[in-house]
């Protein structure tokens, strides 16, 4: 089964649209829990995806890339962004220690909603020969893919990425100092390691093992899982 333009856009949609908005969702609530407010006030801690979509980031990009995609024949790494979460670290409680944990928040929502759209392809397995079970599984492969890669994506300690931030929050101070010196230049560095080809070397095997992970915990075959994946992408 291969599917067109519209039917790719159209599974890829809802699984990218709240994969980039609860994952900065979660930062402006766990910024919450630690003592500042800046995102609460701005109205930003929402399960509205309205309220975090960028036009470019959340739409365009993520639409360009898998009509090219579709285009080339090939399958890139589908990523995106949304409008960043207001965080003042100085109002944090314990700024340095509490930086880790805001910026894992998203990550950790990524984590979540991988495992979530997991649970929709096993309801989806669970009821064969229903006209939902095809378009539901589809949703929920593209949902643990999308996840998947942004999940490991913003784990790579490079600043402005969340693991940036945890690397610096865990750092000793001058080592710490270095790096958080390179957030103005982490946005080109990420750009330069895409055209290498390394990072697509460092992240994709930790995707694959975080789908496999996926698939294990609701008993399904990591293999079919990855054969429905590949069906969305194709």
């Amino acid at each position: 089964m291969e599917l067109n333009l519209i039917q790719k856009i159209s599974v890829f949609a809802l699984p990218v649209i709240f994969a980039i908005t609860l994952h900065e969702a979660a930062h402006g609530y766990a910024a919450l829990r630690f003592g500042d407010r800046t995102a609460e006030m701005e109205g930003r801690i929402t399960l509205n995806p309205l309220k975090h979509i960028d036009l470019v980031g959340t739409l365009i990009v993520p639409a360009a890339i898998l009509i090219l995609s579709k285009l080339s024949g090939g399958a890139g790494i589908l990523f995106g962004w949304a409008k960043p979460v207001p965080v003042n670290f100085g109002n944090l409680r314990r700024p340095r220690q509490d930086m880790l944990w805001v910026a894992a928040a998203g990550p950790g929502a990524n984590l979540l909603m991988a495992l979530i759209w997991a649970g929709m392809i096993k309801v989806a397995l669970a009821m064969p020969g229903s006209a939902f079970a095809m378009p539901l599984a589809l949703m929920g492969a593209a949902g643990v893919f999308i996840n998947a890669i942004l999940m490991v994506l913003n784990l790579i300690p490079l600043p402005p990425l969340d693991g940036g931030r945890i690397a610096v929050s865990l750092l000793p101070p001058r080592l710490a100092y270095g790096l958080a010196r390179v957030e103005p230049y982490g946005l080109f560095i990420l750009i330069g390691l895409m055209f290498l080809g390394v990072l697509g070397l460092i992240m994709w095997p930790l995707i694959r093992a975080l789908i496999h992970l996926a698939a294990i915990l609701f008993g399904i075959e990591p293999i079919a899982l990855l054969a429905l994946i590949q069906m969305v992408l194709n």
